[in-house]
């Protein structure tokens, strides 16, 4: 199993990516400020529940691979942190304007659901993310790989859960924040950018 230590690490950093306002959190947002807290919270759940099926492929489809040789293992992980690092670099350099709420129509709470478990789902990036992203806190000595990979999924997709509901529960201040301070807009990429750079980094050099 996951030891509490890694644990803690993953929790840590998916909590930082979290915090910086991203595609689900606007999206969240943009549904509770059209059909209310309810339709906010339930897009928040779909969102997270993409994110649950993104864990589930992720472990099934490295697990086996994973647990072929030590080598296939060091070679995913290696892959997953240049992967990491070209996101950051990408983010980083990117010209980022104010952050602007999309506009929505107004839903109901179960259509809503709906439509954004298949947003989550059907989005490459995330699928992309999620095989760079778990297999970095995988070792080989702490159990089997399948359940290490399903318990740092599980994590994910309940923080999401807790987060984006949160977010949707407090959607008016929330909002407002953002009004208020345009100019995180502009340093969110910078912000991303860095902490996936310095995971890849701090990863890569801690297989050495």
């Amino acid at each position: 199993m996951v030891d509490l230590s890694t644990l803690a690490t993953f929790v840590a950093v998916v909590l930082g990516l979290f915090l910086i306002p991203g595609p689900a959190v606007l999206m969240t947002l943009g549904r509770a400020a059209s059909g209310g807290r309810r339709v906010g919270v339930s897009t928040g759940l779909g969102i997270a529940t993409g994110d649950l099926g993104h864990g589930v492929m992720a472990t099934f489809g490295l697990s086996a691979l994973l647990m072929t040789s030590a080598l296939a293992f060091q070679l995913v992980k290696y892959v997953g942190v240049a992967y990491l690092v070209y996101l950051g670099i990408r983010a980083f350099m990117e010209k980022s304007g104010a952050l602007s709420l999309p506009n929505t129509a107004a839903l109901s709470a179960s259509r809503a659901f709906r439509q954004a478990v298949l947003a989550e789902l059907l989005n490459p990036k995330t699928a992309l993310f999620f095989l760079a992203f778990l297999p970095q806190f995988v070792h080989r000595g702490h159990g089997p790989v399948i359940a290490q990979l399903a318990t740092l999924g599980f994590v994910f997709a309940l923080m999401s859960a807790a987060y984006t509901s949160l977010i949707a529960m407090g959607a008016g201040a929330f909002r407002r924040l953002l009004e208020r301070h345009r100019a995180i807009g502009r340093w969110q990429g910078k912000a991303v950018g860095s902490l996936y750079i310095a995971l890849g980094a701090r990863l890569a050099l801690q297989e050495r």
